[in-house]
């Protein structure tokens, strides 16, 4: 069992992920969402609606334009956030314990520049970088 899974949150997807990573800077309209996902309006609408169910965001009226919606992460939400980068703080403590500081260093360079020279790193940073 996953350490994310194991903090109560079993029913989320790796997809689901993409949705929080955009989510994380502040809330966004459905449109807003799926341009930046690289997807349909719908499916996006699709994404949140599941997520709502699962009571991980929410949707509320826009500031600006009550015709919007805004979508934006609940507390739950905020929970899984955090409990995925506890994990992940977890993984590299282990790497680190199985390797030495300095091949885990090296390793985590190698990793580095290969993202820049492949031009993943940008599409982490964008967060547009999708599962094969």
């Amino acid at each position: 069992m996953g350490r994310v899974e194991k903090a109560g949150h079993g029913d989320l997807r790796p997809c689901h992920g993409y949705v929080f990573q955009h989510l994380i800077p502040g809330p966004l309209k459905v449109r807003e969402l799926a341009e930046r996902l690289g997807i349909t309006a719908q499916g996006a609408s699709k994404a949140v609606t599941e997520l709502e169910e699962l009571g991980y965001v929410r949707r509320r009226v826009a500031d600006d334009d009550q015709r919007n919606r805004m979508v934006e992460l609940t507390e739950r939400g905020w929970a899984a956030v955090e409990a995925g980068r506890t994990a992940r703080v977890a993984v590299n403590r282990r790497i680190r314990s199985l390797l030495g500081e300095e091949q885990a260093s090296a390793l985590l360079a190698s990793l580095q520049r290969i993202a820049e020279r492949t031009g993943g790193l940008e599409l982490l940073s964008s967060r547009r970088l999708r599962q094969p």
